[in-house]
């Protein structure tokens, strides 16, 4: 209140106030919702998949997972969905990142983004302004993707470098007396690493009624590394036409141990190239002006 005027003055917020004020309102129901699906939701999933097609008295409303997914479903296209489920199979199906979550922040994140630059195009419009705008928008829409995309590279690279060794350990397996899968088995349970886990998840896929090669296809699906999927076709091969598998164990073991030794060398040797742009860049210029720096100050303060 003004002391001599005796009228009440009303406060105004600054715009970035107000930006951060509708982006947390924005961003609260979303994160809300990511926290509360954790592991106690992935475990209800799979209890209801389990019990799908059973009647039970009593079934409630549709939860808010699924009033999420609804909703999202009408702002993703199904091609977008589709290629959004291989970047989660590539990247492991990890448990944090469940793909109906990843559905919903996709279209949460571009109206965020769009909000933000809808105001700070209000505050001063120009065209280069609303290109930044759109592409921020775009951006924002394509993060999930962009994560899971990195999150794959990584895994299918972990993938064939662990290939060689895990070939060489059911060779071993095999040469002893186990069969394929028994050696499948033992590698799955003795690694650590993504490879293990796509051949539990194989084992399983068999164990619940898939044939050797809807499983052995589903893999090659699930991974998207070269040398594994030949692994694959060879052992597919083999199992038709009745070839002894330690000799195809034995064959592509060298062959991958003699692919990866190459793929090392080939990196090795791209080292220079890729050092040479930083070095003309960066190191030539300032050991230049450190050498004839002083020559040059000499030169201008005689002359």
């Amino acid at each position: 209140m003004d002391a001599q005027g005796g009228e009440f003055q009303i406060l105004t917020l600054p715009p970035l106030i107000i930006v951060a004020i509708l982006c947390v309102a924005a961003c609260v129901p979303v994160g809300l919702w990511a926290l509360v699906q954790g592991d106690g939701r992935v475990r209800r999933q799979v209890r209801e998949n389990l019990g799908r097609g059973i009647v039970v008295e009593g079934t409630s409303a549709p939860s808010d997972r699924r009033v999420f997914s609804e909703v999202a479903k009408v702002l993703v296209s199904a091609r977008s969905r589709a290629k959004l489920d291989h970047l989660h199979a590539l990247a492991g199906r990890p448990a944090g990142w469940p793909i109906d979550r990843l559905i919903v922040i996709k279209p949460a994140l571009s109206i965020v983004a769009g909000l933000f630059g809808v105001l700070l195009f209000s505050q001063k419009p120009s065209a280069g302004l609303f290109l930044l705008v759109l592409a921020i928008v775009v951006l924002g829409y394509f993060v999930p993707d962009l994560l899971l995309h990195s999150r794959g590279i990584e895994r299918q690279a972990a993938i064939a470098l662990e290939l060689p060794d895990t070939l060489d350990q059911m060779l071993i397996a095999v040469e002893a007396g186990l069969g394929f899968e028994a050696a499948m088995t033992r590698a799955g349970e003795n690694g650590k690493g993504p490879l293990a886990d796509e051949f539990i998840r194989t084992l399983q896929d068999m164990r619940v009624g898939m044939s050797r090669k809807d499983a052995y296809q589903a893999l090659a699906k699930r991974t998207n590394v070269p040398d594994l999927r030949a692994f694959i076709r060879a052992v597919v091969q083999a199992d038709a036409y009745g070839i002894s598998i330690s000799s195809v164990l034995r064959t592509q073991a060298k062959e991958m141990r003699i692919k990866r030794r190459q793929r090392a060398e080939e990196k090795a040797m791209q080292i220079p190239v890729k050092v040479l742009f930083p070095l003309m860049l960066f190191i030539l210029p300032v050991l230049l002006i450190a050498v004839l720096g002083p020559t040059v100050i000499t030169v201008m303060t005689n002359f």
